[in-house]
């Protein structure tokens, strides 16, 4: 607790200067945020050394938590939670976790929106020198990165895909940035289960507006980049459908390590259990969730998911209390205090 009270203390001040509004990740919110954009993380990733140990003891660690992770799913599943960093803490969510449960989730949850790649590196440190998991998402146009510009761009994909036009140049320094904050991540030791271009198959955010096969396409295009061309070997690639799972957007075994789906209607999920069930043989995590419901219901349903992850703000908030309790306190769901040593 010592060391999240000081990364709280540190965040804070670099909040004060970036702090945004921001809103749930549903089509349904209107509300989004902004805030200048930083290079940082990319000149720092640029000009800083990698350390070689750290560099291959990333890779190794990763392997170990996807065991892990691999070991543990259909019995038991980890506990997540998505932060927020507008409500003056960046671990509101996990105070209040922990208040309501005496517990703190094993992974946590971060997201690359309004290009916080310096807030999200620090936290996710962080998070990982206390032994926790990360996990990161990224709400962002193809050029600018922001909740709304996520859902509001609408580009021509096949100019999109297209190397060397402008269209392609402006997505490839979009993604510049986030490769250097995982390289940043990466030279620090640290593994991240990487959740690019979340519920794709919904359609409303622009990466899934160009149909199943363009989608294709762009996940391979970022997995084949972030892997061979940015050496990003730290990262556990995460496919994030929809609670729809819709038949023909799965990009292929070689680009993908677990697969899941989110749903906000109060149930395990089961449905999207069943129909990823014919996606791929991988680990399948319920990767958002507004309520959680009782570890019971998941029991009963069959579907033990890899992890849960809740929503920030109002829907940690509005959890009911005796049952995120007893969640997070089930021999069935792994918390921070439980999780073993990676190294």
């Amino acid at each position: 607790m010592n060391i999240r009270k000081t990364a709280c203390i540190l965040t804070a001040a670099f909040m004060a200067l970036t702090a945004v509004s921001c809103t749930a990740d549903k089509p349904k919110d209107n509300n989004s945020s902004a805030a200048a954009e930083s290079s940082a993380a990319e000149s720092e990733a640029d000009t800083m050394p990698a350390d070689e140990n750290k560099t291959a003891d990333a890779a190794a660690k990763k392997e170990r938590i996807y065991d892990y992770i691999k070991e543990n799913y259909g019995t038991n599943m980890l506990s997540c939670q998505q932060e927020s960093t507008w409500m003056g803490s960046p671990d509101y969510e996990m105070d209040y976790i922990e208040e309501t449960t005496g517990k703190l989730p094993a992974m946590r949850g971060l997201d690359f929106m309004n290009n916080d790649f310096d807030g999200v590196v620090m936290r996710a440190k962080m998070w990982d020198s206390e032994g926790g998991i990360v996990t990161i998402c990224w709400h962002t146009g193809v050029e600018s990165s922001g909740y709304q510009e996520s859902l509001d761009d609408t580009p021509d994909f096949d100019r999109l895909l297209t190397e060397g036009t402008d269209e392609y140049n402006t997505m490839m320094e979009s993604w510049d940035k986030a490769a250097a904050a995982l390289a940043q991540l990466r030279d620090a030791g640290v593994p991240v289960l990487w959740r690019p271009f979340h519920e794709f198959d919904g359609q409303w955010f622009w990466w899934g507006k160009g149909g199943s096969e363009n989608f294709i396409k762009l996940w391979q295009l970022m997995h084949d980049k972030f892997t061979n061309e940015y050496g990003l070997d730290n990262l556990i690639w995460v496919l994030g459908y929809s609670g729809e799972v819709k038949d023909g957007w799965y990009p292929g075994d070689e680009y993908v390590d677990i697969i899941g789906s989110d749903t906000y209607d109060n149930s395990t999920n089961i449905n999207a259990w069943n129909k990823l069930l014919n996606v791929a043989d991988k680990p399948m995590a319920f990767h958002e969730c507004g309520n959680v419901p009782p570890v019971s219901k998941f029991e009963q349903d069959g579907d033990m998911w890899a992890w849960f992850m809740v929503w920030h703000t109002d829907f940690i908030t509005k959890n009911d209390k005796a049952n995120l309790k007893e969640v997070y306190n089930s021999d069935k769901v792994i918390t921070l205090d439980e999780l073993p040593d990676f190294g």
